[in-house]
């Protein structure tokens, strides 16, 4: 899969792919540095809380819908409607991790200033077990079948790498319907226009009606955020447990690193309000 992406990389921008890549190298192994760090400490982590879960949430009986309500459905809409699930409850997941409360661990992940299909790969562990927890529970909740959630979690995983990618297109009309990497680049701005935009990952349907939606050009805009994350690996991984500390030394009504410089990439909004912009068109 790598090879594919680098491969799009390199159609869509020609020389400067190269120049791009050579520029985000420093980025690119902080990248790379965190995922190595999930595939070796957090996979084992994930296999025994996502057994754990699943057992208590049988014992509960918390399954709104009946595994052979799916058995009997065509398995091609299966798999459609836990993307489609699955990306829903994405939505809102991610709407709040850009909360105060939620933002020290996803701030690493916005932390990216040369946005590449990388960057997907760059998440704090707590912000990678809280995805996984949360959306793997809903999906549960619904009933859907094992291989349908390897389903949802493949095609969103790989649509995110591509998403990632820094090329101008926004897919036109299709947009509408899907996440483009126009799109989704203009969710990770530094600061100041299209700050709390574009949270889906797949649909762009969300966005679109919960006021989030924004594409007004292809984004020019600096990535990254004001947070003093640090710049690799071990220093992010840190900073989550850095800002806790801080927050219980000082007492504040906020969290502690986001008091002295709070960012615009953590909204202040309520996230289960209508957003923090009206979606606008393409």
């Amino acid at each position: 899969m790598s090879l594919i992406f680098a491969t799009i990389a390199i159609v869509a921008g020609g020389r400067q792919a190269f120049t791009k890549a050579r520029n985000a190298r420093g980025e690119i192994v902080t990248n790379l540095s965190l995922s190595l760090f999930d595939i070796i400490v957090m996979t084992p982590v994930f296999g025994i809380l996502l057994a754990l879960m699943g057992g208590a949430m049988q014992r509960a009986g918390l399954i709104l819908v009946r595994p052979d309500f799916w058995a009997h459905a065509p398995p091609v809409l299966v798999a459609f409607l836990a993307v489609f699930a699955g990306d829903f409850i994405g939505y809102w997941r991610h709407r709040l991790e850009h909360t105060p409360p939620l933002w020290p661990s996803h701030a690493i992940h916005h932390s990216d200033t040369r946005m590449t299909w990388t960057t997907l790969f760059r998440f704090h562990p707590i912000n990678r077990l809280s995805t996984v927890l949360i959306d793997t529970a809903f999906l549960a909740l619904l009933g859907f079948p094992p291989w349908a959630l390897f389903i949802n979690n493949m095609v969103r995983h790989y649509w995110g790498m591509f998403i990632h990618m820094d090329v101008p297109w926004t897919f036109g009309p299709l947009g509408r319907l899907v996440v483009s990497p126009v799109m989704h680049r203009w969710h990770h701005v530094r600061d100041g226009e299209g700050v709390g935009s574009n949270f889906a990952t797949a649909f762009s349907v969300f966005d679109q009606a919960f006021g989030t939606y924004y594409i007004p050009r292809v984004c020019d805009m600096p990535l990254g955020v004001q947070d003093d994350v640090g710049r690799n690996a071990l220093e992010q991984l840190i900073y989550p447990f850095k800002v806790a500390v801080r927050f219980a030394l000082r007492h504040s009504g906020a969290t502690a690193d986001r008091t002295r410089n709070p960012g615009t990439n953590a909204q202040l909004y309520d996230p289960l309000g209508s957003g923090s912009r009206s979606a606008r068109p393409e």
